[in-house]
């Protein structure tokens, strides 16, 4: 066959497989999400819960970088955090092969980029998996295509990883790592195998981790039952985990960035497994379920019925049926067993889904499946079989509060007269079979289709009554860029988005230089420098928010803000009807320089805070700017609160009867006249309003009324507010109006001089640096000659910057409560400061010495290829390894890598 001949060919059996998995599962995704009128097919919004507040504003900051546009590089991202270490959350959120693709798209089109993104991937997970069922077993195509969409639209697709589109990397991965354990046993391509096992590992290594313990199951089962001696499978074992550990090497650089990452971040909540009732278990695997919290393995109602007919299928192998089987079994039970359970997680229970390894089952059972029908259609026996399992479960799982009588328990039932309808006709003996095996076929594909596109409307649509979401790009954002655009001055100083946020990441979807971050790599060091400032924070710690303060402005060199009406997306609080403004505030460069400065007195905490947040303002600062009256806190009926119960300190102050009490529970004190009054109250929820003794004219951006949002167990707290100027007389009456027992705290209220605060900017401006330059991970400031005391960076010191002043040797940085601080002793007139992400160096002599051993292998083996001798005449055509379902036979297994 000539080259032409052979381009123009029609596609073989995977491809065809291949491009029918990828079909039909694009088509079920976007005929659910127009069933659920989901965006892009209608109003409702995709962006629930981390998509919104993360993946979407990630993908944002990419699209930014990928256009020259982002503030920041692949070092650091200046736009969150005052500055944060941006290549572990790259590795995290952005490191697949797939995120590139949305530079394709216009910028305000970033929800539809990432929509198409994930179902790229989804689809290119069917794919993979058609692909690789045809590669372990020969059978007919259509039926691995089938089986394909069926593993890609499992139940954790739909629930848990549409919504969290970094771990369908997994899924994509998964079938492609075990096809790499095919050629490790079959001593074929090597070298691919290793690049696809970097590649697994670079686009998200915590599902490519549990991705790759799968894959390495399938082996172990695949070589147990193939006919090899001991040592050939001694040899492709050893094969498959050195090309492993080979590509995990290659992906050293990112993985132990993350890794050190995640080391500095912020510590989440240490969560207990604990396993759920097995009928929630088996209501899983049924159509129309949903649930965050239990494992989701729904794989279509055929595949079920497959693998359950397979321990009952004579045609097949009696060790095939029951290694298959087995597997299986011992793969759902480790998800139910602490320790186990632990393991698949790389020893510790996510925060959020508890079972994120639910791919792996729903991948096992799809492969089962396949072997029960390569093998011919099981006979009614089988199928009888397996028909009374699925009822078993279904009855069990008729217990479930997972399930529904109303919709569920139909669904379930009607999916299954489908299934086992067409593969009964399927089966069927006839004499001309193309017409009947027309209708099983068309049977099967509309029942897979319409209980898959019926669950993931579901999904989609009780999502958004479970958890936040969010509206994707509109007018709000556009108004919000352009004025963040307006006033953007940085390096000279930061814009800040603005208080009343969108998303948890808004500098990064509508630009500027804020507080705000979200990400599970929250830096320790920021969250608790914010935190001390009187910041607040969601996410127990990890999305700080922004502080809309004129002391952490001037600090944090925040020349300009722009303010927001609350989103009217939520219904947190009253909407108002302003719109967008900016303010602005003279404040000091990026870099100044401070005089060395004693601790603070009394208790401080790892960065010398103390416990209030007025004085810890003022000791960054390095000018006392507040008042801290004692006040007096009082119920709605008039009444001293009682101290708080739970081990948070401050006084209790209940939620009002009814919403028009006439009485409210206030604090009163007094102040100096015509200073600004501000309310720190971090574990109060609802809304807090300045009622005797407020001056008129607050000015622009200055909220009438604070607003509170904190929880309990506590994974929120509020942030400090400003409520207004305090009048002549000196005294003031804030009015509480919460909405659950919240708590007041002792210095609760701090009232700011701005008199006193406009010379502290002026001091720090005329002894600050002239001028200031940053690139991405470089911050270069000239100061004035001859300066003395330390050079302190408004940015957090998060571990990896190294500082030298003028040509001094660069040092790891010193900590000023929690800023980057240089030491100058009076001979150097400018400060350099260097970030490098902390693992990188040594994730680079990793892959640098993977990349040494696989390119010393493949020297070798070109070698030993050209001094093989040469044979007189042309050699045989290389026998095919047989599969190891395939009658007895004995495989000649090459050693070499």
């Amino acid at each position: 066959m000539n080259p032409t001949t052979r381009s123009s060919a029609p596609l073989g059996p995977r491809g065809k497989a291949a491009l029918l998995a990828a079909a039909l599962t694009l088509a079920v995704l976007c005929a659910a999400d127009a069933v659920a009128r989901s965006h892009p097919f209608g109003p409702r919004t995709r962006s629930v819960n981390d998509l919104g507040n993360q993946y979407v504003p990630f993908h944002a900051h990419l699209w930014d970088l990928l256009h020259g546009r982002a503030d920041g590089g692949p070092y650091v991202n200046w736009r969150s955090g005052f500055g944060a270490s941006f290549l572990p959350d790259l590795g995290t959120y952005l490191s697949s092969p797939f995120a590139p693709l949305v530079a394709v798209f216009p910028r305000d089109e970033i929800d539809l980029a990432v929509y198409v993104v994930t179902l790229l991937k989804v689809a290119s997970a069917a794919a993979a998996m058609a692909w690789l069922l045809l590669a372990l077993r020969p059978g007919r195509w259509w039926a691995a295509g089938l089986l394909g969409a069926a593993y890609a639209l499992c139940g954790w697709t739909l629930a848990d990883a549409v919504p969290n589109p970094m771990w369908l990397d997994g899924l994509v991965f998964l079938p492609l790592l075990c096809l790499v354990g095919e050629w490790a046993r079959r001593g074929r391509r090597p070298f691919l195998g290793v690049l696809v096992v970097a590649l697994a590992w670079i686009a998200n290594f915590y599902t490519a981790y549990m991705a790759t313990l799968a894959a390495g199951l399938v082996l172990l089962l695949r070589l147990w039952l193939g006919d090899l001696t001991r040592r050939q499978r001694l040899f492709a074992a050893g094969r498959a985990a050195l090309i492993t550990v080979l590509g995990m090497g290659l992906a050293a650089p990112l993985v132990t960035v993350v890794y050190f990452g995640t080391r500095h971040a912020y510590p989440g909540r240490v969560r207990e497994f604990a396993p759920v009732p097995t009928e929630d278990l088996l209501a899983r695997l049924l159509p129309g379920t949903y649930s965050f919290g239990t494992p989701a393995v729904f794989v279509g109602t055929t595949a079920l019925l497959l693998a359950l007919a397979l321990p009952f299928h004579k045609a097949a192998p009696a060790r095939l049926r029951a290694g298959w089987t087995l597997l299986v079994v011992a793969v759902a039970l480790s998800m139910q067993w602490g320790p186990t359970h632990l393991l698949w997680h790389a020893f510790a229970t996510p925060q959020g889904s508890s079972y994120r390894q639910a791919f792996v089952l729903c991948a096992l059972l799809v492969i089962a499946a396949w072997h029960a029908l390569s093998y011919g259609v099981p006979g009614p026996r089988a199928l009888g079989a397996a028909g009374v399992l699925l009822a078993l479960v279904i009855v069990v799982a008729g217990g479930s509060e997972r399930t529904t009588r109303a919709f569920t328990l139909p669904l379930a039932l009607l999916a299954a007269v489908g299934a086992l309808g067409g593969l009964l006709l399927l089966g069927a003996k006839r004499r001309n079979g193309r017409p009947l095996a027309v209708l099983a076929v068309a049977l099967l594909v509309c029942t897979q289709f319409g209980e898959a596109a019926v669950t993931s409307a579901a999904d989609t649509r009780l999502r958004l009554g479970h958890m936040d979401d969010y509206a994707p790009w509109g007018a709000r954002q556009r108004e919000q860029a352009e004025a963040i655009a307006g006033a953007d001055g940085w390096p000279r100083h930061r814009t800040d988005p603005g208080r009343e946020q969108t998303v948890g990441n808004d500098p990064l979807l509508v630009g500027g230089q804020g507080a705000q971050y979200y990400s599970s790599l929250t830096s320790d060091v920021l969250s608790r420098t914010l935190t001390a400032l009187g910041g607040g924070w969601t996410s127990r710690g990890r999305n700080v928010q922004s502080l809309d303060n004129a002391v952490t402005d001037a600090i944090f060199s925040v020349g300009a803000r722009v303010h927001s009406p609350p989103d009217p997306h939520q219904n947190w609080f009253p909407q108002d009807g302003s719109g967008v403004t900016v303010t602005r505030q003279d404040v000091p460069p990026l870099v100044t320089v401070r005089p060395h400065t004693d601790r603070a007195d009394g208790p401080t905490d790892l960065f010398g805070f103390g416990p209030s947040p007025y004085r810890n303002q003022e000791l960054l600062l390095g000018t006392r700017v507040y008042t801290v009256p004692r006040v007096s806190v009082r119920t709605a009926a008039g009444k001293p609160p009682s101290p708080s119960d739970d081990g948070r300190p401050g006084l209790r102050v209940g939620p009002l009867p009814y919403a028009s009490a006439p009485r409210k529970p206030t604090i009163t004190g007094s102040c100096p006249a015509g200073s600004e009054l501000y309310l720190w109250a971090p574990h109060l929820s609802g809304t807090a309003r300045l009622a005797d003794g407020a001056a008129s004219g607050a000015g622009p951006g200055v909220e009438p009324t604070g607003r509170f949002r904190s929880d309990q167990p506590v994974t929120k707290i509020a942030p400090m507010q400003r409520l207004g100027t305090v009048g002549d007389s000196g005294r003031f009456r804030i009015e509480l109006s919460p909405n659950r027992t919240s708590l007041v705290p002792d210095g609760a209220v701090g009232c700011l001089d701005t008199a006193r605060l406009s010379a502290a900017v002026e001091g720090l401006k005329a002894d600050g640096a002239t001028d200031v330059s940053v690139s991405d991970g470089t911050i270069r400031a000239e100061l004035p000659p001859h300066s003395t005391g330390i050079a302190v960076v408004a940015a957090p010191r998060i571990s990896g910057w190294r500082c030298a002043a003028g040509n001094a040797p660069a040092l790891p940085a010193k900590s000023h409560y929690g800023l980057i601080a240089v030491p100058l002793y009076g001979s150097a007139s400018s400060v350099t400061c260097t970030f490098h992400p902390p693992g990188l160096r040594l994730g680079t002599a990793v892959g640098a010495l993977s990349l040494t051993a696989v390119l010393l292998l493949g020297a070798s083996d070109l070698i030993r290829r050209r001094r093989a001798p040469a044979t007189s005449g042309p050699m045989p055509p290389a026998a095919a390894p047989p599969s190891p379902d395939d009658p007895p036979t004995r495989e000649r297994v090459t050693t070499a890598l």
